[in-house]
């Protein structure tokens, strides 16, 4: 049985004077060259896990059955659907008194990935900077809340 070597990499991340508690994990295949977007996983170390449902540009609460009008003012740019997927995961996240620097891992639905991807990765990676969460992306064929909506995420954080 082989047993693979991995490499840890403490990170000390200081938000706001909060001190996060996770550890980056990479292999000893990581180089830098690739500028990955993500972190290949996340250890926890300390903190409460916390689990966000899925978010899009549609309003977080809304009326269930859906009533489509709550829906008119979904943009139909993947740009915008994810700046306000974003902020509504911002809005989530500081109710919960954290932040994006304590998102360890997103999965990401997204429909129509070759006409979708690039301005999702654009807008996410000016939200979360230097910030890698462990990331999964799914393509799907329709989200449930509208048929105009290309993006959804769902997230877990580490909040101290």
């Amino acid at each position: 049985m082989h047993i693979g070597t991995a490499i840890v990499g403490s990170l000390l991340l200081i938000v706001d004077g909060e001190i996060m508690g996770y550890e980056v994990i990479h292999t000893e295949e990581n180089d830098p060259r690739f500028n990955m977007p993500y972190a290949p996983a996340i250890k926890v170390t300390s903190g409460s896990i916390t689990f966000l449902s899925g978010v899009t540009a549609a309003p977080v609460y809304h009326s269930h059955p859906h009533i489509k009008s709550e829906f008119d003012d979904i943009p139909l740019d993947p740009g915008e659907q994810a700046a306000m997927a974003v902020e509504a995961m911002r809005d989530i996240l500081a109710a919960a008194g954290g932040s994006l620097a304590d998102v360890v891992e997103v999965t990401r639905y997204i429909k129509d990935i070759d006409d979708n991807q690039d301005a999702i990765n654009r807008v996410l990676g000016q939200a979360f900077g230097d910030h890698r969460p462990a990331t999964t992306t799914v393509e799907v064929v329709r989200l449930a809340t509208d048929p105009r909506l290309v993006l959804e995420l769902r997230a877990v954080a580490v909040i101290d």
